[in-house]
């Protein structure tokens, strides 16, 4: 009898593993709902537990710095406890080593010094230029309120951590010693360190002054939402839990930036060297924003939102807020999935688990996804082409700001063996590049007349 043969079963190549666990982010989930739900119920809790007279919701901007504490704590336990972070080759870290006081603390006096100088730098640059006080965009001067608040306890905090760490650490003579050994006029400094530390506080200094003017307005809209009026109307109900999912997507944000330490093997690696990227992000913020009112690129020109458009066809409604629901859902879980880790312009660990399974760039996709269906700029109360055209295509321009920022965050992490692994994995079984890769060659067959293009095959970086 003829022996039939072998039919090789081909296992897909596992997608690499993520930096960070979908557990962490998950458990600060938990506990930023405990706090809204504590935070919605203040009074009645006070006065069970023999608190009298305290407001029946915590609503102010305080009560939204808590939440970063209530939404922070459970992954930084769940980071230690069960995730083991602070084992990991990554931190840099030997916990065997322990040197003596006595070795650690010229190292550490140095590193406070570039430390300390480097806070006195975004100060002055707090006080010079006053947008940070005056802006009506934001809340920046809560911002700085909380800066002058904290910086004394800092400081004074910072000697005994600096000198904790620096007794593990395999190399105590980081970016912050090197900008210190600058300032003392020692020889053995490396420009190339103070540029890293240079820059990842820049990252830092920028984003979380934005992040925490932002956490009061959305907190308090939270905390005071009626969701029995919302459940019922379409609009209302939409915009409510868009305005929870932007308040996950801030608070996760702001506790990322607020925890870059080695401990938590949440430290900036790298941040973004190229100086495309930095323009391509920072105009995308303010005070240097292009898309806000009045700016060059405003496309709400005579437009109105999408309930105005379908007022009246309550099935559309409906579809439509499900639609954009939807679409900041994946915006949000773009950050939680980053867990402890996430900022602008940064390496910190790649991130391969939830919708980065699907799409290198799930926010940028989702949130312009989101622009173009909740303004739809092609339609405009006035009814002029002009508007129309001009509209739709700076729209086209805001995407193409936010395909640039890809571009040069991806320019930025193919120096890592990790990511170039991951970007590869991506092409051959993600969903979203595979169907754009059949996109462009459809429409490269269709533009040669079904004929295959010779001599186009395209080499990964990765190979």
């Amino acid at each position: 009898m003829e022996k039939r043969p072998e039919i090789a079963v081909v296992t897909p190549a596992p997608r690499p593993a993520s930096a960070v666990s979908h557990r962490a982010g998950l458990s600060g989930i938990i506990g930023l709902g405990l706090w809204v739900m504590i935070a919605r119920n203040f009074g009645s809790i006070a006065d069970t537990v023999g608190f009298p007279g305290f407001p029946e919701r915590a609503d102010g901007p305080y009560s939204a710095l808590l939440a970063l504490f209530f939404c922070g704590l459970p992954m930084v336990i769940w980071s230690i406890w069960q995730d083991k972070v602070h084992r990991r080759v990554s931190t840099e870290i030997d916990w065997s080593l322990r040197r003596p006081l006595a070795k650690a603390i010229d190292s550490s006096i140095v590193k406070l010094a570039g430390l300390w100088f480097t806070w006195g730098i975004i100060a002055a640059i707090y006080i010079l230029f006053r947008f940070w006080w005056t802006t009506q965009y934001a809340n920046f001067p809560f911002s700085m309120d909380v800066f002058e608040s904290a910086i004394v306890p800092l400081v004074l905090l910072s000697v005994p951590y600096v000198i904790w760490l620096d007794r593990y650490l395999i190399d105590p003579r980081d970016g912050a010693w090197h900008f210190g050994a600058w300032i003392a006029g020692q020889d053995d400094w490396d420009a190339e360190q103070i540029f890293h530390h240079l820059r990842a506080w820049a990252v830092k200094g920028f984003f979380l002054a934005f992040m925490i003017s932002i956490l009061p307005s959305g907190f308090q809209n939270m905390i005071n939402t009626d969701f029995a009026a919302a459940i019922h109307n379409p609009v209302i109900l939409a915009n409510t839990l868009i305005g929870i999912m932007f308040l996950i997507d801030v608070q996760f944000a702001t506790v990322g930036y607020l925890l870059t330490v080695k401990p938590l093997d949440a430290h900036i690696r790298t941040a973004n060297p190229y100086m495309a990227g930095w323009v391509a992000a920072l105009i995308c913020y303010p005070p240097f924003i292009l898309m806000n009112k009045g700016g060059p690129l405003d496309y709400h020109v005579a437009t109105s939102d999408w309930a105005y458009w379908f007022a009246g066809q309550p099935a559309l409604l409906w579809i439509w807020a499900a639609i954009l629901v939807m679409l900041t859902a994946i915006y949000a879980w773009a950050t939680v999935a980053f867990g402890l880790r996430f900022s602008n312009l940064t390496h910190r660990g790649i991130i391969t688990h939830g919708p980065y399974a699907w799409t290198k760039h799930p926010a940028y996709l989702s949130k312009n996804l989101y622009w173009w269906l909740a303004t739809m700029p092609f339609l405009v109360t006035t009814g002029s082409p002009t508007d129309m055209v001009r509209n739709t295509a700076i729209l086209a321009a805001v995407s193409g700001v936010y395909y640039w920022r890809a571009r040069t965050e991806e320019k930025h992490l193919l120096a890592d063996p990790q990511y170039k692994a991951y970007a590869l994995w991506m092409d051959r079984h993600a969903a979203i590049p595979r169907f754009f890769q059949w996109l462009k060659g459809f429409a490269g067959n269709r533009l040669h007349g079904n004929r295959p293009q010779q001599g186009r095959e395209k080499i990964h970086p990765a190979e």
